[in-house]
């Protein structure tokens, strides 16, 4: 199929998508709000032409027909693990500095709308062409975001052609260049590529300006009452022609679709002009805090209509929090000190740099959440949107900082790409709840006042960290709010404030330092994974076959095994790990767990029961290692039990490895699809096994890996080395890239001599239509909360009031339901109905429930409803039997002299029943109910044709019934 073909194909879909998301969503009770934006995916088919940065490629006849047709993410060339043996410096002299021009044929309908092309990131200076003309040039690095409007450019209705020079080549004036740095700056059109369209009446990008997209913060979070202040300030641009009456409504939406609050304002805005809506309003009711352990998310649907019409909508993830950090107790997470421990990480993956995709960023994270890792820090960039979304979902925290190492120019062209870099990505990160940090200082040379004053301009809501190391002379915090540096041995420190490793070494020996301490607050260690650098001293700089650094795990993100004791360490899990091979000359054994003691046995021969090593240099740790030292060797297995404080056991056995036998094949699937955009990559792990199953971790063999036309192995036939394999622990790892064709993937791996073996996938089908495949429910139910009492009652705010006197029994109208009618009625013709005000209960809604009604009658109280549409509903009534909380300053003392309701015997529990439904209730008492709830209760009941409803309440001793309030509800059916 042709490029033109494609994209023709590509819009039908769209348009397919979008009417179908259209009509589900009717079948909601309010659904996805309707609007003109459309952001599709334009990642697939893109033709590709390496080098030759004075060509003219741009022009519209330019013959492509020979270029390598491929799928964003890309890189310019495929990397072995050995640098293709190059010996280049640390400023990348020649290393991928290479310019590649990628072309492609997209389709603009026919309409008034605007339209854009989104980049999440090219290396490193981009110049743009629509239909040969020159659209702009993206100069300040390759590790943020951009747009480019070409309205103005493309012919509406018709095929229009896109090029893009990335040019990677070395600059004096783009940080992290001219270098030099520690890691590889890799190329490419590296990051996701959208086409954008917008209404003329739309919001903008979030890194257009300080002022732009829609910006979200929590000015208060209440970690004790539950509650908070949300905050949502939402520029939205006019870019027609004359003025524009625009609405904007915002719903905040919990995880089960439910909006929970809603706020709405109207400004006109005059043509070519932009205009803030600042909205604000709280959470009264069961706020959700997002933390390590329950990251939850709500969702900020804003909503954007003109003259009353859906034109546009934008949805952020919103996670409650309140961090800060306390000089005594370290970091703070909702109250409660955390210790940050976690890894720096490189973006990069062996082979294909860092032309990503976006499941393996998301599986990084999930590795993180494994190991029990709750901070990553972005070495040393700003990474893709990808990982920031994973950390969310994950409940990980984010230190993120601009492009930077150790070098600073004196070129003002520098300084200001690398302060717009830093801009760029806080605006673009702004409104993840993950990030608690940026960075405040250049990466190794500690704070620099432009990167502190950079941030507290774009988002004074976060901390600040400095960036110091020994090698560059010991730094304090300076302006920053966190003494941030470097530890790899002995400092020198004060302690007068807190002391953070933002980078540091590895294991229970690096770690124990900050446990023992609770004025060092954490540390992230080097590195999470093995990176590929050019620096020239490392222990592997001259390996022929890999030259990767460092690394917990290797560039694979297969964990060493010294990374497991994290598990024992960090996780609540019962965990046992034995760390060494049973083999010949094997004469100690390390165990990791966090069980009260090991014991070890040899061939079934208990040899000894270990307890945590009392070694000094593991002081703090809450579990340290178990040594087991002078074992007498012998062929056959080793076995740790684990014993805990319960009495429960764990065992894991090591058994002598025979001769090599098979190969046995894991692919990586947990917690992700494989899907067929043609760049899409799935882990695969094969490891040599003798004939029971032992893995042979010294195998020096190679693997072979193949797979059906469904998908590739990268770098195969590629002379990079990656295909056949070599073994690391005795596992040989491949990197296997989806096709663009759904359906099933086979995978085979074999050796010389070895038993293969095979594996399946399913390979899913890809949807490009971004916002159709992100579309979920919205529920915007009405609903309507009442106050119940006495004339003199002090209503609760924020609600309706309902104002009775003694036996009359007025309905009460909702306007909200089409101007319906509630009313309460004795289930006798004897019952008696009192009405009580102006009481005073502590609590939450205390106004609400410290009053109400008393129901006196043997069968009980009705809430009768006439004229309520046709539909389900969901009704939530109070009963709480109040004590009086007034003291001599009460304005009304004679009432609280005359008062005889509170003296009336009342019911304990209760039965509310709605048709065929029925449930109980305890009534509370009481005037101190801060911490407590009041006796409330939730029914579900449904009108039918005749719109009425009945809810009987009733108790079973004849005595008062006390309601003070209800909340109706629109309801799911």
């Amino acid at each position: 199929m042709t490029n033109q073909n494609t994209n023709k194909a590509l819009l039908g879909l769209l348009i397919i998508l979008l009417l179908t998301t259209r009509a589900f969503s009717q079948e909601l009770p309010f659904g996805y709000p309707d609007s003109k934006r459309t952001k599709v995916s334009i990642n697939q088919g893109w033709k590709f032409h390496l080098g030759n940065p004075n060509a003219s490629y741009y022009e519209t006849n330019t013959d492509d027909t020979f270029w390598e047709t491929v799928n964003v993410p890309h890189t310019l060339a495929l990397t072995s693990l050995a640098l293709d043996g190059l010996q280049d410096e640390k400023t990348q002299l020649e290393f991928h500095r290479n310019v590649g021009w990628y072309r492609k044929t997209i389709a603009v309908p026919k309409n008034n709308n605007k339209v854009f092309l989104e980049f999440e990131g090219v290396h490193q200076v981009t110049d743009v062409w629509v239909n040969g003309k020159h659209v702009g040039k993206h100069g300040t690095g390759g590790y943020t975001p951009f747009h480019f409007d070409i309205t103005g450019y493309v012919d509406k209705g018709k095929d229009n052609q896109v090029t893009v020079l990335a040019d990677n080549r070395r600059s004096m004036v783009v940080p992290p260049d001219p270098g030099p740095f520690d890691y590889v700056k890799f190329s490419g059109l590296y990051r996701d590529v959208y086409l954008v369209e917008k209404h003329p009446v739309h919001i903008g990008f979030n890194w257009e300006a300080k002022r732009a997209g829609v910006t979200i913060t929590t000015p208060t979070v209440d970690v004790v009452n539950k509650t908070a202040t949300i905050d949502i300030k939402s520029v939205v641009k006019n870019k027609s022609n004359s003025p524009a009456k625009v609405t904007v409504v915002t719903r905040i939406i919990n995880a089960e679709g439910l909006v929970v609050l809603k706020l709405t304002d109207d400004a006109t805005i005059a043509q070519n002009n932009d205009y803030e809506f600042d909205q604000i309003g709280s959470l009264e009711d069961n706020v959700q805090l997002w933390d390590l352990d329950n990251p939850y998310l709500y969702r900020v649907n804003t909503e954007v209509l003109v003259d009353g019409k859906p034109v546009d909508v934008v949805e952020n993830n919103l996670g409650i929090r309140k961090f800060e950090l306390n000089a005594d107790r370290g970091f703070m997470l909702n109250g409660k000190p955390i210790e940050l421990m976690g890894f720096n990480r490189h973006q990069h993956y062996p082979y294909i740099g860092d032309a990503v995709p976006d499941a393996l960023h998301y599986k990084d994270m999930l590795q993180f959440k494994e190991f029990g890792f709750n901070i990553m820090r972005t070495a040393h960039y700003p990474q893709d949107n990808a990982i920031l979304d994973a950390c969310d979902k994950l409940g990980i925290l984010v230190y993120e900082e601009a492009p930077s190492w150790i070098s600073m120019s004196t070129d003002k062209e520098w300084w200001n790409n690398f302060e717009q870099s830093e801009r760029v990505m806080i605006r673009n990160h702004r409104n993840h709840p993950s990030v608690i940090i940026w960075g405040g200082g250049i990466n190794h040379r500690g704070y620099v006042p432009l990167a502190h004053n950079t941030a507290k301009q774009e988002d004074p809501t976060r901390l600040t960290a400095s960036q110091g190391s020994r090698w560059t002379g010991w730094q304090t915090s300076g302006l920053t709010d966190i003494n941030a540096n470097m530890l790899y041995g002995p400092f020198i420190w004060d302690r007068s404030e807190p002391m953070f490793a933002m980078e540091g070494r590895v294991g229970p020996e690096a770690l124990a330092p900050f446990r023992k301490d609770s004025l060092m607050t954490g540390l992230i260690s080097w590195t999470a994974h093995a990176y590929y650098t050019f620096h020239p001293t490392h222990d592997k700089a001259s390996n022929k076959i890999d030259r990767t650094r460092s690394g917990g795990m290797t560039i694979f993100r297969n964990p060493r095994p010294e990374l497991h004791w994290y598990k024992a360490e960090l996780r609540k899990e019962p965990f046992v790990y034995l760390l060494e091979a049973w083999k010949k000359g094997q004469d100690s054994i390390t165990v990791f767990s966090n069980a009260q003691s090991v014991e070890l046995s040899i061939n079934g021969k208990i040899i000894e029961t270990k307890f945590p090593s009392k070694d000094t240099i593991y002081d703090g740790l809450h579990h340290a290692p178990f040594l087991f030292k002078n074992l007498k060797y012998a062929d056959g297995e080793v076995k740790a039990k684990a014993i805990f404080k319960d009495g429960k056991t764990k065992e894991v056995v090591h058994k002598t490895a025979g001769q090599p036998y098979a190969i046995e094949l894991m692919l990586d699937t947990v917690g992700r699809q494989f899907t067929a955009d043609g760049a899409d990559i799935l882990m695969a792990y094969a490891t040599v096994v003798d004939k029971k199953g032992t893995p042979i971790t010294d195998y020096k063999g190679k693997v072979s890996f193949s797979v059906n036309k469904n998908a590739t192995v990268v770098g195969d036939g590629a002379a990079i080395n990656a295909n056949p394999m070599f073994t690391e622990y005795g596992i040989a790892p491949a990197l296997i890239k989806a096709g663009t064709t759904a359906g099933e993937v086979k995978i085979k791996v074999s050796a010389k001599g070895l038993k293969s073996a095979n594996a399946t996938v399913p390979l899913t089908s890809y949807n490009p239509n971004v916002l159709a495949s992100d579309a979920k429910p919205i529920y915007d139910f009405k609903k309507v909360r009442i106050d119940i009492g006495a004339n003199d009652q002090l209503v609760q705010f924020g609600w309706d009031f309902w104002n009775g006197n003694g036996e009359e029994k007025k309905s009460h109208k909702l306007p909200e339901f089409n101007n319906a009618e509630v009313s309460l009625a004795t289930n006798s013709t004897d019952g008696v109905l009192r009405c009580l005000g102006e009481m005073n209960v502590i609590g939450k809604y205390g106004f609400v429930y410290g009053d109400g009604v008393l129901c006196i009658d043997e069968k009980g109280l009705s809430i009768n409803f006439k004229g309520l549409p046709k539909g389900s509903y969901k009704l939530t009534t109070y009963h709480h039997a109040p004590q009086s909380n007034s003291d001599e300053m009460d304005p009304n003392k004679e009432k609280l002299k005359e008062i005889k309701i509170l003296n009336i015997p009342y019911e304990r529990k209760l039965t509310v029943t709605a048709g065929d439904n029925s449930k109980e209730v305890l009534v509370t008492e009481g005037k101190m109910m801060q911490f407590n709830e009041p006796g409330k209760n939730t029914i579900l009941f449904t009108v039918k044709d005749e719109g009425t409803a009945e809810v009987s309440i009733q108790g079973t001793t004849g005595k008062g019934i006390w309601l003070n309030g209800i909340i109706l509800q629109e309801w799911k059916k």
